[in-house]
């Protein structure tokens, strides 16, 4: 069944959602692009995955629950969602930004979605978004696990080859950190460039301050991955 928006009482709120940055830019009587409610959005589906995987999976363990978490809600998975939900030819976007390629971005629909949550949750609360996440995302885990299963990994086996593959780049480099150096790392955003609808974010790994890998993406978030990748890509070949 191919996934639908939900259905909004106030239609000024969808809108809203639907309006970029750039849009506001080359129409500023419109007055607000849907930065906020994309904030607001990416709180609520954070909040409801979480509660969903750790319902479905009871076995899995705290690392591995933030790796499904972070597949799910990535910028890939949720753009490819929005262009699913056809948000491509929905958002108000500016002439730049539209010609720029902005209507396939992945990064857009990402926020544009999320957006529409925020909006969602104002004007339904939280019950109708949370049946609402659930019904889009639940088959979205069960494939994901799927998939691990059928290449060999076991999300619900806590033994440490399985454990190793699942865990994400972050929490891997965290697990070396405290064996080697007793801290953890800390992440840094040391660079932004590029237009607002294509900004890229430099983000560098450092354990008592000492660099130990930097990575470049479009989201914050997968910056410090790339960097943590970066990072174990360079202890390893010590």
């Amino acid at each position: 069944m191919k996934p639908k928006l939900p259905s909004f009482k106030n239609h000024a709120l969808f809108d809203l959602a639907l309006t970029h940055s750039s849009y506001v830019n080359e129409h500023p009587e419109v007055g607000q692009d849907n930065e906020r409610l994309e904030f607001l959005g990416d709180a609520v589906l954070g909040f409801v995955i979480a509660e969903m995987l750790y319902t479905m999976y009871p076995t899995i363990n705290e690392a591995q629950l933030t790796h499904l978490r972070s597949q799910l809600v990535d910028e890939k998975q949720l753009g490819k969602l929005g262009a699913e939900f056809g948000l491509g030819t929905l958002m108000h976007l500016g002439k730049g930004t539209a010609q720029d390629g902005g209507r396939n971005n992945p990064s857009l629909l990402n926020d544009t979605f999320e957006a529409i949550l925020g909006a969602y949750f104002l004007d339904a609360g939280i019950e109708p978004v949370r049946r609402y996440i659930l019904d889009t995302f639940q088959p979205l885990a069960r494939l994901l696990v799927d998939r691990f299963l059928l290449s060999g990994v076991d999300p619900q086996n806590n033994l440490a080859p399985t454990r190793q593959t699942f865990i994400d780049s972050k929490n891997r480099f965290q697990q070396w950190a405290l064996a080697q150096h007793k801290t953890p790392p800390t992440y840094q955003i040391i660079a932004e460039t590029g237009p607002d609808h294509a900004k890229q974010f430099t983000a560098q790994v450092l354990i008592n301050g000492k660099p130990y890998g930097v990575g470049t993406d479009r989201r914050k978030q997968e910056a410090e991955k790339r960097a943590a990748e970066a990072a174990l890509s360079a202890i390893q070949s010590i």
